[in-house]
């Protein structure tokens, strides 16, 4: 099934990029319960999966949202995945968004999720029940700050740089350079449509204006799309260099130069700040600064302002030696 998206000029101006805390949360959740293959964060899902089965024993909202987000077609709800309103919220005001939804409308979107397929016993009593957004809020609270954050510094740098590669391309070259490695399943079309191969939907829609809303994600490895009222029109997408294993320098370049600092070469295949390396790689600021320095006096790496940061690329020199 086709569902294509028709876009204007002003849907390419319009159009931004968010990275949400929460909804990454959300689908760290289905990695570790199981739902979806762990695939490159099997060794980081096996070393929290015991702490999330504690979890789930002492929230079992846990469990119940297993029966309305994550699912196939639109059995899915809104207010456990709020849309993102900067590029890069806090978990916490993504939380306070979401223990704010009135019970009625949440209870709403379940029953719409529900809808012939109906739960029983306590995940019925749970979802029904007047402390449902209450509960779920705690329960993904909890998973937070138990799992996920302690891990968060260095999925933020993945999401990070990723909209920061592909939303340069998107704002220089326009739709297809940005779409072009988004996924197998992702096509722009020069008639000025975006056409996503979906399992269970379909259908035109059009931007209007309000452009597209682009999301990477670290846990997901397909192409998930929003396009109802409730929601700005948005599409989530894996994110470039997702996984948990710093790049591999090579041997004799780690010799040469230093194994720190061919780590830090090896992982410039994609432009970063200090403070994504750092996270990156799990070494302090500072250990981090001194390497880039003396990679930027060596000619390997250069520094570009942007905004209140520096950006770091390596140079012909930097790729020669990389890739010699």
């Amino acid at each position: 099934m086709l569902v294509t998206i028709e876009v204007t000029p002003q849907d390419l101006v319009a159009s931004r990029f968010a990275i949400s805390p929460l909804i990454e949360t959300m689908h760290a959740q289905w990695v570790l319960a199981g739902r979806v293959e762990a695939g490159v964060h099997g060794p980081w899902a096996a070393r929290w999966r015991g702490t999330y089965r504690e979890l789930e024993r002492a929230h079992p909202a846990l469990r119940a949202v297993a029966a309305i987000s994550g699912n196939k077609g639109d059995a899915n709800v809104d207010f456990i995945a709020p849309p993102p309103t900067a590029v890069d919220v806090p978990f916490e005001s993504e939380l306070a968004a979401m223990r704010a939804t009135p019970l009625e409308q949440a209870h709403a979107e379940i029953a719409r999720a529900l809808a012939g397929r109906p739960v029983t016993g306590w995940v019925r009593d749970l979802l029904a029940g007047p402390r449902v957004v209450e509960r779920v809020a705690d329960a993904y609270e909890a998973l937070w700050t138990e799992i996920i954050s302690h891990d968060w510094p260095r999925f933020r740098a993945i999401l990070q740089r990723d909209v920061a590669h592909r939303a340069g391309r998107l704002a220089a070259y326009g739709w297809a350079a940005a779409l072009e490695d988004l996924s197998p399943r992702v096509h722009w079309r020069p008639r000025g449509q975006i056409e996503i191969e979906m399992i269970f939907s379909s259908g035109l829609h059009r931007l209007d204006g309000k452009g597209l809303l682009f999301m990477p994600s670290a846990f997901t490895t397909r192409i998930g799309a929003y396009l109802e009222d409730a929601w700005p029109y948005a599409m989530i997408y894996p994110a470039r260099g997702t996984g948990v294993t710093p790049a591999a320098p090579d041997a004799d370049l780690s010799t040469l130069i230093g194994r720190s600092r061919a780590r830090i070469l090896a992982e410039l295949t994609e432009p970063a700040t200090t403070t994504q390396l750092a996270a990156l790689l799990g070494q302090s600021l500072g250990t981090t600064g001194g390497h880039l320095s003396a990679l930027r006096r060596t000619g390997l790496i250069v520094g570009t302002r942007v905004g209140r940061g520096v950006l770091y690329a390596r140079t012909p020199l930097g790729d020669a030696l990389v890739n010699r």
